[in-house]
C-alpha cells in the first residue's frame, strides 16, 4: 500500500503548493541526495490516465432486470474487460477497447429483485410480496410486476422490508464478482451501488464507491431511498461504516437537470434552513466529485444561464424531473457551472466550500454494458438497444403524469452516448484510483477518450508546456486539476499549462478552452470562456469569437482533415484580481463528429426514422475537475 508522506517531503521543498497534492511513492524508496542514473525511479506522481465507468447498472437493478436486462455484474466485468458478450437483445457487442475499471453501481432498492424472480429464490417466496411478483413475472406479465414494485418504490415503502437476508445474500453475490474480477494493476473493480434518493420524482441519486474489498463492504447492506431521501442521512450513514471498518467511501451526485433545483440548493434538503459550514464541510468530504455528463443529458452549463457561451447548449435536458415539469427558476440549482460559482460565495460567507467538486462523467446504462461510443451505442435500458421499435420514442423522463399537466417528456433519442470518467492515478488499484478522486484528479468526457492534463501556478513560463518534463514541473510548482492556489506573490497571476491529445482511434482537436467564475468585489458572481488555443489559422473576431473549425461529417462519416492531433496551451489570467475568489477549468472541444443517431441511420437506412429534430451531428468534449483561487 501506498503512503502520503515521502512525495510531499520533497515537495515541501520544491513549493509549498505542491505540499497540498495527496501523492506518494513508496518511503523506503526515498533517496534525497543519493545520484542515481536512471531518472525515473522516484517519481511518485500519476504518469497516466486510466478510463472508467462510475455508474454502471445490471440486471440487479430492478428497474433494468424487471425490464429486460439480463446481464447480471459478471457479463459487465467482462464486457468491460474487452470480452464479446451477447446483450440483452441478443446481439454481440464488443468494446473498440477495453476499460480499465467498472464500478457496477445497482440501485440499492430491492437490490436483485429480478434474479431472485428469475431463479425462483426460496427465501423471496416465504414473502407475501415476493410470492405476488413472482406469479405476475413467471405468469406473462413483467410489466405488471413493474408496475407493482414501482408503487412501493414512489411510497419509500420497502416491501421486503424484514427481510435484510435477501439484501444481504445479493450484496455479497455482487461483491463476490468484485473480487473476482478485480486485478490490480490490469482491471480494477471498485465495489459501489447506487442511493436513488428521489423527493417528489427528483433526482438526487449518489453513487456510493467503496475504496477497500469485500471483506469490510460485507459487513453492511447498502443504505437505501427506503431508509432515507436526505443526502445528510447518507453521510452520516457512510461516517458510521468507516468509523466501525477503516474503510473509506465516497459519493457522487449526478443528474442536477433532473433534480427540479435540489441538486444545488441553497437550503437544506428535510429542514429548509440555510446552508451553514458544517453542511458544508460534510458535503465536500463525502461528495468530492460530480458526474456532470451521462446519457440523460449534458449537466456542465446551460444557454439562459451562460448566454454568451456558444457550445453551452449541448445535450439539455430541461424540462422538468421524473415526475413534475420544471420551472426556469430552478435551472441556476442544477448545473456544475452556476454551482462552482455560488460556491465561492458560499466560501465567502461561511469560510467553506459545499460545492468544491471535480467533475466526472459515466453512463448510466442499464443493460450491463458501458458502452459511449457512438457507433456502438447500445442504449440507456433494454427496450431501446439497436434495433428495438421504440429506440427513439421511448419516454425516459415524463412517463409520469405532472401535477400540473404540463408535458415535459424527453425522448431517447434525444440522449447522449455519454459519459466517461479519466483519473490520473499513480496505479490502477481501488487505493490508487479511489484516492485520484478524493484529490478531484479526474476530468469527464462526453465518451471520447481524449487525454488531457491541466497545471497552474505563479512562475511558468511559456515555453514548459512545450518541455518533456512538463508533468514534474506542474507538480512540483503548481497543482494539477483539483487543486488550490493561495496566496498570489506581489504582482502575479496564475499561469496555466494545458496539453489535450486526440482519442487515438477518434476525432482531432477544435480547441482548448479556460472557463474562469469569480466573485467580485461587490459580490456579483461572473464567468468568462476564453479561447486558449486552437486548430488551423482562425482569428477571434471583433467579438473577440473564434470561427468555427468546419465540419467534414457526412452521414456517419467524418475526416481528420481539419482540427489538430495535440493542442499546447499556455494562458496567463489577464484580469487576475488577487483579491478575488476564482475558479477555473479547462474545456477541450473536438471537430464535428457524427452522432449515435447518425451512425443509426447509416446502419439501418429506411428501416427507421429518426425524428427530425435529432442531432445528427456533435461536438465531443472533455471537462476538467477546477483548479480554485482563494485569497
Amino acid at each position: 500500500m501506498k503512503t502520503p508522506c515521502a512525495f510531499v517531503i520533497i515537495a515541501a521543498l520544491a513549493g509549498a503548493a505542491q505540499a497540498q497534492q495527496d501523492l506518494s511513492i513508496e518511503p523506503e524508496e526515498v533517496t534525497l541526495g543519493r545520484k542515481e542514473y536512471s531518472p525515473y525511479l522516484h517519481r511518485g506522481y500519476p504518469q497516466r490516465v486510466f478510463w472508467g465507468d462510475t455508474h454502471l447498472h445490471t440486471s440487479y437493478s430492478t428497474d433494468a432486470g424487471m425490464i429486460g436486462c439480463v446481464l447480471g455484474p459478471e457479463e459487465a466485468y467482462r464486457f468491460a474487460r474487452g470480452e464479446t458478450v451477447v446483450a440483452s437483445s441478443g446481439q454481440r457487442v464488443r468494446l473498440q477497447r477495453p476499460l480499465d475499471f467498472l464500478v457496477v453501481a445497482d440501485h440499492a432498492e430491492n437490490l436483485g429483485l429480478a434474479p431472485m424472480i428469475a431463479e425462483s429464490d426460496p427465501e423471496l417466496l416465504r414473502t407475501e410480496f415476493g410470492k405476488e411478483i413472482h406469479g405476475l413475472v413467471k405468469g406473462g406479465d413483467p410489466m405488471g410486476a413493474y408496475a407493482l414494485w414501482g408503487r412501493y418504490m414512489a411510497e419509500r415503502d420497502d416491501p421486503l422490508k424484514d427481510n435484510d437476508a435477501l439484501t444481504r445474500s445479493v450484496w455479497e453475490r455482487i461483491t463476490s464478482y468484485a473480487e473476482e474480477y478485480n486485478q490490480p494493476g490490469v482491471f480494477t473493480a471498485l465495489i459501489g451501488y447506487e442511493w436513488t434518493s428521489s423527493p417528489g420524482g427528483n433526482n438526487l441519486h449518489r453513487n456510493v464507491v467503496f475504496r477497500g474489498d469485500k471483506s469490510r463492504a460485507d459487513r453492511i447492506i447498502p443504505f437505501s431511498n427506503y431508509d432515507s431521501t436526505d443526502p445528510e442521512d447518507l453521510w452520516a450513514w457512510m461516517a458510521a461504516y468507516e468509523e466501525e471498518t477503516g474503510d473509506r467511501l465516497l459519493a457522487i451526485p449526478h443528474n442536477g437537470n433532473l433534480s427540479n433545483g435540489l441538486m444545488f440548493d441553497a437550503v437544506t434538503l428535510t429542514d429548509r434552513t440555510p446552508l451553514d459550514r458544517d453542511y458544508a464541510e460534510r458535503r465536500m468530504r463525502w461528495e468530492p466529485i460530480y458526474e456532470v455528463t451521462q446519457i440523460k443529458g449534458d449537466g456542465e452549463a446551460h444557454p439562459s444561464l451562460s448566454p454568451n457561451d456558444e457550445f453551452a447548449d449541448y445535450g439539455t435536458w430541461d424540462r422538468g424531473s421524473f415526475a413534475a415539469a420544471k420551472d426556469p427558476d430552478m435551472i441556476p440549482r442544477e448545473y456544475a457551472r452556476e454551482a462552482l460559482k455560488q460556491g465561492l460565495a458560499w466560501d465567502a460567507k461561511l469560510g467553506a466550500n459545499p460545492f468544491k467538486f471535480g467533475m466526472i462523467g459515466s453512463t448510466d446504462s442499464h443493460t450491463g454494458l458501458a458502452t459511449t461510443q457512438e457507433d456502438n451505442f447500445f442504449g440507456k435500458a433494454t427496450p431501446v438497444e439497436p434495433g428495438a421499435p421504440d429506440r427513439y420514442d421511448e419516454k425516459i423522463t415524463g412517463v409520469i403524469e405532472s401535477p400540473d399537466g404540463r408535458e415535459y417528456a424527453i425522448r431517447h433519442y434525444q440522449g447522449l452516448a455519454s459519459g466517461l470518467a479519466a483519473v490520473w492515478a499513480t496505479e490502477n488499484t481501488r487505493e490508487g484510483l479511489f484516492d485520484a478522486m478524493r484529490r478531484k484528479e479526474v476530468y469527464a468526457t462526453t465518451g471520447t477518450r481524449l487525454t488531457v492534463r491541466v497545471f497552474a501556478g505563479w512562475d511558468f513560463a511559456p515555453d514548459e508546456v512545450d518541455r518533456p518534463d512538463f508533468a514534474e514541473a506542474g507538480y512540483t510548482r503548481g497543482v494539477p486539476m483539483g487543486g488550490d492556489l493561495t496566496s498570489a506573490p506581489e504582482g502575479a497571476a496564475p499561469r496555466f499549462m494545458i496539453r489535450a491529445l486526440r482519442d487515438p482511434d477518434g476525432a482531432n482537436l477544435d480547441r482548448v478552452q479556460i472557463v474562469k467564475g469569480w466573485l467580485d468585489a461587490d459580490g456579483s458572481l461572473k464567468e468568462k470562456v476564453h479561447d486558449v488555443v486552437w486548430s488551423g489559422d482562425r482569428k477571434p473576431g471583433a467579438d473577440g469569437k473564434l470561427p468555427p473549425v468546419g465540419n467534414t461529417v457526412e452521414g456517419a462519416r467524418y475526416t481528420n482533415s481539419i482540427g489538430e492531433a495535440l493542442l499546447m496551451g499556455y494562458w496567463r489570467d489577464p484580469d487576475f484580481d488577487p483579491s478575488e475568489r476564482a475558479v477555473y477549468y479547462v474545456r477541450v472541444l473536438e471537430i464535428p463528429t457524427p452522432t449515435w443517431l447518425a451512425y443509426d441511420k447509416a446502419f439501418y437506412g429506411d428501416a427507421v426514422e429518426i425524428p427530425e429534430d435529432g442531432v445528427m451531428v456533435q461536438q465531443e468534449r472533455a471537462y476538467t475537475s477546477p483548479i480554485w483561487y482563494t485569497p
